[in-house]
């Protein structure tokens, strides 16, 4: 693939006309998907495709097309010189672009991460020796997913990684159910069958009679999926540097130095070692950025745009300004210690359609949902009825923040609208004191 992504690049250049300037971006995958139903195979596939994203700039004039490659050279050749066309004929018809800003470095990027993914016949046996009298309902994907930029200005990125992602739920006979993942680039059996079989553990806790609660702040520990739904709430603009200059983040308040979290909190975007390519699709090379260090908020992500429109030095950031590779600092709690240090209070497995109810205030509400439980004094009693909560980042990142876990969940995103995705969180599971639900 990086071989056809080189030709392509030479293919453009070579039909340049004087006093243009162009960008490629280049997108592939070879992936395989499984679809399970009562832990059996209903499903099975594979998808090979690519994609090219041509930028043609003129006189601080830019249009894009986006050019769907078939793997045969010379027709790929054809489509790109046919979108070049279309671009030149567009082009006068444009505004200048007051915002346009090229980086014009000749950078050069270079990353493989061909780490060994299980054979497929390997992981079905697996899966039927663990869970083939279980009603599990999930999805398996791997294979090498592919990352390319080039411009007339001599820089060059190529970003080729292996990964899994195994999304299942495990269903009881009551109809609740018990959501997991298992997802990276390294794949581990022994991991896999640990996870597993906590869901395993979690599904008979569901048999027991739902305890119903009423409207309150409970304690409360957040497991990395739930923080991954708080953490996701947050990429939308919340580090976004158009977002903050325009007053439509969610965390102003932290940037203005009006609000802080606390001290245990620290987020950046770390992009180095992650499943995402270390350059933007705007043609600049990725940074790892501390967003929020000890509670108080540092940098932010900065496009190109965003940089020329607000004088600011851009970072790296795509278009849309959200981290790609989003970390959470550990904390010191002990996985074996979560119920213990618990006492009494919710275990929440998920949280779910989250949404701001006070975007000014970072107060987001959303459902809790598969195989929360209430505990006490350390021991699961029973499932909890679907409950809402609304409460503040402040709160549950701040004031009421105890501790976070010494050890971290890799989340990769399992989104596959148009493509695999790229995109991941690196968060420890959250000991809060009061978490409120409202009803």
């Amino acid at each position: 693939m990086k071989h056809a992504f080189e030709t392509l690049v030479g293919d453009v250049r070579a039909a340049l006309q004087a006093g243009e300037q162009f960008t490629l971006g280049y997108s592939a995958e070879q992936s395989q998907f499984v679809r399970f139903n009562h832990a059996k195979v209903r499903q099975a596939g594979t998808v090979s495709q690519a994609s090219a994203q041509l930028r043609l700039v003129r006189d601080g004039r830019q249009a894009e097309q986006q050019v769907t490659l078939s793997g045969d050279a010379q027709l790929d050749r054809q489509r790109l010189g046919d979108a070049l066309e279309q671009l030149r004929q567009t082009l006068p018809l444009l505004a200048v672009d007051p915002y346009l800003r090229l980086d014009e470095s000749a950078w050069q990027s270079h990353s493989l991460q061909a780490q060994p993914l299980p054979e497929l016949d390997e992981v079905l046996a697996l899966l039927d020796r663990e869970a083939g009298e279980l009603d599990l309902v999930g999805i398996y994907a791997a294979g090498p997913i592919c990352r390319g930029f080039a411009s007339s200005f001599g820089a060059f990125g190529w970003h080729q990684a292996n990964s899994f992602n195994f999304d299942w739920s495990l269903f009881h006979k009551n109809g609740q159910a018990v959501k997991a993942n298992y997802a990276g680039q390294v794949w581990s059996t022994d991991d896999f069958i640990a996870r597993l079989r906590q869901a395993r553990e979690q599904l008979g806790f569901l048999g027991r009679p739902a305890v119903t609660l009423k409207p309150g702040s409970y304690r409360a520990y957040l497991a990395p999926a739930a923080m991954d739904e708080i953490a996701g709430m947050l990429c939308w603009g919340g580090f976004s540097a158009q977002a903050l200059a325009t007053g439509n983040s969610a965390l102003q308040r932290l940037y203005n130095a009006d609000a802080r979290l606390s001290p245990l909190v620290s987020f950046s975007e770390q992009v180095s070692g992650s499943l995402s390519p270390a350059f933007s699709d705007e043609g600049a090379p990725r940074l790892d950025v501390p967003l929020i260090q000890q509670g108080e908020a540092r940098q932010r992500l900065i496009s190109a745009r965003s940089a020329a429109e607000f004088e600011l030095l851009a970072n790296g950031a795509d278009s849309y300004e959200s981290p790609c590779a989003l970390s959470l600092a550990p904390g010191n709690l002990a996985s074996e210690h979560i119920l213990e240090r618990l006492g009494t209070g919710l275990y929440i497995s998920n949280l779910w359609y989250l949404n701001y109810s006070d975007l000014p205030a970072a107060r987001m509400t959303g459902l809790t949902r598969f195989a929360t439980f209430w505990v006490e004094n350390g021991q699961i009693q029973g499932p909890v009825s679907t409950m809402r909560f609304d409460d503040s980042l402040y709160s549950l990142l701040g004031s009421q923040l105890e501790d976070l876990t010494r050890e971290r969940e890799m989340i990769l995103s399992t989104s596959t609208y148009g493509q695999r995705s790229t995109g991941s969180s690196h968060l420890p599971g959250a000991l809060v004191k009061g978490l409120t639900l409202t009803l």
